[in-house]
């Protein structure tokens, strides 16, 4: 029936046009939205990470947001959390500006994940991190405390590790840890009284936030850069 493929033709070129017209003014649609900020955004683990290579170059501080995120993953499992990867998520964007913006620090995170559409219990979350220190956003949920806590306890942790003969997170002991956390010149960047106040927030004994935090590196040894040679 050769007389009627011409129609044929034409009656499938109008859907094709019309579906890309309708992806064109979709996208753009989105971006406009999302520039506005009435796009809100659960961003995935994915997302995430693709955020912080993009902002982050310094290999010690992508180490050092691997490290945190195991910690908070390790802490939504122990307190029963509902979104195991938000926490997870948060802990690895915590300092997304402190590579090009130390100045700035969390005042361009909030910018640029406004601009990214994130939800905003993210972005209150890890503002919530320099509560004291570079905010006046005071950490309110299990997770922002756990976060307050967690970020200069990992720094101790780190700079512990390095020092072993192992160089490794899988033999690191509570005792061990509280000795350097009581040496107030070791690793002196990190903040011991965030790190009290944290647990204190928590309701948490600091031996216990110690064994816990050890745990979460220690489930992701490998993947945060604390193997060592064992």
């Amino acid at each position: 029936m050769p007389e009627y493929k011409p129609e044929y033709k034409k009656e499938r070129r109008c859907p094709l046009l019309f579906r890309v017209c309708f992806v064109l003014v979709g996208n753009a649609w989105y971006s406009d939205e999302k520039q506005k900020g009435s796009v809100v955004m659960k961003p995935t683990r994915e997302q995430a990470k693709q955020l912080l290579l993009e902002y982050t170059d310094s290999q010690a501080l992508i180490r050092h947001a691997l490290q945190v995120e195991a910690a908070m993953l390790h802490f939504a499992d122990y307190f029963g959390a509902e979104d195991r990867e938000q926490w997870g998520v948060i802990g690895l964007c915590h300092d997304l500006d402190y590579d090009r913006y130390p100045d700035q620090h969390c005042t361009v995170t909030k910018q640029i994940l406004e601009k990214e559409g994130w939800d905003e219990t993210y972005i209150r979350a890890i503002m919530s991190h320099g509560y004291g220190m570079v905010t006046d956003v005071k950490p309110e949920t299990t997770l922002e405390k756990t976060l307050y806590a967690v970020d200069e306890l990992t720094g101790i942790i780190n700079a512990a590790c390095l020092l072993r003969p192992s160089k490794s997170v899988l033999d690191l002991t509570v005792k061990s840890l509280t000795k350097k956390f009581k040496d107030k010149h070791f690793a002196a960047g990190c903040n011991r009284d965030v790190i009290t106040q944290g647990c204190e927030m928590l309701g948490m004994e600091r031996q216990e936030f110690f064994a816990e935090t050890i745990k979460g590196l220690q489930e992701r040894a490998e993947i945060v850069g604390l193997k060592g040679n064992i």
